[in-house]
C-alpha cells in the first residue's frame, strides 16, 4: 500500500502536468538558480514526522491586525477563483522585493537587484531612489540587493534592514536609517552590519527579511550554492547557510544583535544560536500569515521538485529536509529516513516550472473569494497557484493564473492586498474579480 507521501506525489505530478503551460525556461531569477543533478527518485518513506520544538506563546507573525479582512464564510476554494496581475508602474532594473513601511503613508518600497530601493505611492515611482548602495553591492545573477524590512516601530524608530551581497561576495545583513535631514530618503552614509556571512559560491543566497510579531528579525539564507549541497550545509547546525535565522536587532555584549530566548539551538555545542529552522536549499521569499502567524517558505529545488514549506505559528527548530530530501523524495540514493523531517505543504514537478517564488496568504478585504488562500508562483512559467492555507498537511496546488511573466516576489500593502514584482521591471497588483 503506498504511503500518503507517495500518493500525494503521484497526484500532484498528474495535476501539474495537466495544468502546466509548457516546459520550463532556462532563465532563473537572482537567488533562485536550480543546478541539474542526477535527480531524485520516488520512494516509499520509512516514516514521516514533523520535527522541531514548540515555543509557547506563539512568537511568529506580522504586526498587522487581521480585523480589516473579516472572516470568510467558509474555507478557501482555489477552484473558485481566477487572478490577474496588472501593471502598476515600471521599476528600473530588476525588482526583487516589496516592503510596506507600516507608517500609514500607503507607500510601498521596491528593491532592485543593482542596489536601489524605490518608493511607489499612488501608482507613481519617486524620481530618485530612497536608497542606493550600488557602489558596495556585487549585483548580477543571484547576487545583489535581495531583501528589505522596516523596523516594526518605524518611523518612530527610523531604522530599516537590508540583505545584500557585498563586493567580496559575502552575504550581509545590515542596519540602515532615515536621513535626519530628509525623511523621504535613507542616510547615504550610515550602515551598521549585523551579519556578514562568508560564502563559497555565487548562487543560492536566499535573501528575504521580515519581522515577526515578536519584534525579532527573521532571515532566509541559501545553502551556499554549487550543486547538490556540496558542503552539506542544509543539515549542518554549525553554519548559518541553508536556514531561517532569528535575531534581535539591538547590540548585546560583543554581538551587534541579540539571541532571542527560545531560539531552539542556543546553548547547544557546535550549533549556531541564530538558527530558527534548517534543511533549506534556497528559500526564495518567505512571509508570515498576518492572521495566524504561520511562516510560509518557497524553497527552490535542485532538479526534480519545487516545494513550499510551512512552519505553523509557535514551531521552532523544524528540519525541512534538504539535502536528505528534495520535495517528496529522497535526494540521494533509493532510500532515506524521513523521520523527524517536516514535509512540504505543497510541491510541483519540473514539467510545470523550474523556480518556485514563495508567496503570501491573502488577508485583505477587496477580494473576498481569496481570503485564506496561499498564493505562490513559478518564475520560469509565470504560473500562479493557490492552496487553502488551513488545509491538509500536503495539498494539491490549483492553477489560478497563467501570466507569462517573470514573477520574482510577492508582497502585501498595509491593507493586506497582494502585489508582485516582475523581474523584467514592473511592480504589479493582484486582483481576483468574482467569476
Amino acid at each position: 500500500m503506498p504511503s500518503s507521501r507517495t500518493r500525494a506525489a503521484a497526484l500532484l505530478a498528474l495535476i501539474v502536468a495537466l495544468a502546466a503551460c509548457g516546459g520550463s525556461a532556462t532563465a532563473r531569477p537572482p537567488g533562485a538558480t536550480a543546478t541539474p543533478s542526477s535527480g531524485a527518485q520516488t520512494v516509499t518513506p520509512s516514516g514521516a514526522a514533523t520535527g522541531g520544538a514548540s515555543v509557547t506563546p506563539s512568537v511568529t507573525g506580522s504586526t498587522a491586525s487581521p480585523g480589516s479582512s473579516g472572516t470568510p464564510a467558509g474555507p478557501f476554494d482555489p477552484a473558485a477563483v481566477t487572478v490577474t496581475l496588472d501593471p502598476v508602474v515600471d521599476i528600473p532594473g530588476a525588482p526583487l522585493a516589496i516592503a510596506d513601511p507600516g507608517d500609514g503613508s500607503d507607500r510601498l518600497m521596491v528593491t532592485e537587484r543593482g542596489g536601489s530601493v524605490w518608493v511607489v505611492s499612488d501608482a507613481r515611482r519617486a524620481e530618485r531612489p530612497f536608497l542606493d548602495i550600488s557602489t558596495r553591492t556585487a549585483a548580477g545573477g543571484e547576487s545583489g540587493l535581495l531583501g528589505f524590512a522596516f523596523h516594526p516601530d518605524f518611523p518612530a524608530d527610523p531604522r530599516f534592514f537590508i540583505y545584500y551581497t557585498n563586493l567580496d561576495r559575502d552575504q550581509v545583513v545590515a542596519e540602515r536609517r532615515l536621513d535626519a535631514g530628509d525623511p523621504e530618503r535613507a542616510d547615504p552614509d550610515y550602515e551598521r552590519p549585523l551579519l556578514v556571512m562568508d560564502d563559497f559560491a555565487g548562487n543560492h543566497n536566499g535573501g528575504a527579511l521580515a519581522f515577526g510579531s515578536d519584534g525579532f528579525l527573521y532571515i532566509a539564507t541559501g545553502d551556499g550554492g554549487g550543486g547538490g549541497d556540496p558542503q552539506g550545509t542544509g543539515q549542518r547546525l554549525d553554519t548559518l547557510l541553508g536556514k531561517i535565522l532569528r535575531i534581535g536587532v539591538d547590540p548585546s555584549g560583543d554581538r551587534p544583535y541579540t539571541i532571542p530566548d527560545g531560539n531552539p539551538f542556543a546553548g547547544r555545542d557546535g550549533a549556531q544560536p541564530e538558527i530558527w529552522h534548517y534543511g533549506l536549499r534556497n528559500p526564495w521569499r518567505f512571509s508570515f500569515d498576518r492572521q495566524t502567524g504561520d511562516l510560509w517558505i518557497g524553497d527552490v529545488g535542485q532538479s526534480s521538485w519545487e516545494e513550499v514549506d510551512v512552519a505553523r505559528a509557535g514551531a521552532a527548530g523544524l528540519n525541512f529536509g534538504w539535502s536528505v530530501t528534495e520535495g517528496p523524495d529522497c535526494f540521494r540514493g533509493e532510500s532515506c529516513s524521513f523521520e523527524g523531517l517536516s514535509e512540504p505543504v505543497t510541491f510541483y514537478g519540473r514539467d510545470a516550472g523550474c523556480t518556485v517564488i514563495g508567496g503570501v496568504v491573502y488577508r485583505g478585504s477587496r477580494w473576498p473569494a481569496l481570503r485564506g488562500g496561499y498564493l505562490f508562483a513559478d518564475y520560469c512559467t509565470g504560473t500562479v497557484w493557490a492552496i487553502e492555507a488551513a488545509g491538509e498537511p500536503t495539498a494539491s496546488p490549483t492553477v489560478v493564473a497563467e501570466t507569462g511573466r517573470s514573477i520574482s516576489s510577492f508582497g502585501e500593502d498595509a491593507e493586506g492586498e497582494i502585489h508582485a514584482t516582475d523581474l523584467a521591471g514592473q511592480l504589479l497588483t493582484l486582483s481576483a474579480p468574482a467569476r
